[in-house]
């Protein structure tokens, strides 16, 4: 398998496996959302908490240029290590979110 395809089925099962954790209330569901043709990944949050509404990206990530580039990420944990377990090299992930300059600081890719 390509190595493209292999980041792109990577990121699939690491959003698949987040959207399958259940919401406590049991009000707002996950939706993932994959645009494989131009390399972008989202899971959206999409119900209600306490008559609030909620809509959002919960998690997007971007393939770009080989590298998978994690521009958001909501989650309590961060997705990174997700990716990394599911077989993505450290150095093929970008923590987009950081600023540039602080990502040479990080144990993954600065850009």
């Amino acid at each position: 398998m390509d190595t493209l395809d292999s980041y792109r089925d990577a990121v699939v099962r690491v959003l698949t496996e987040i959207a399958q954790i259940p919401d406590p209330n049991g009000e707002i569901r996950h939706e993932i959302i994959c645009d494989r043709q131009n390399d972008h990944y989202l899971l959206m949050q999409v119900g209600w908490e306490g008559g609030a509404r909620i809509h959002g990206v919960l998690i997007h990530v971007d393939l770009i240029d080989g590298k998978l580039w994690i521009q958001h990420d909501g989650t309590e944990w961060g997705i990174a290590e997700d990716l990394v377990a599911a077989g993505v090299p450290k150095d093929r992930i970008v923590l987009g979110f950081r600023p540039p300059q602080a990502r040479k600081y990080t144990e993954y890719a600065a850009a």
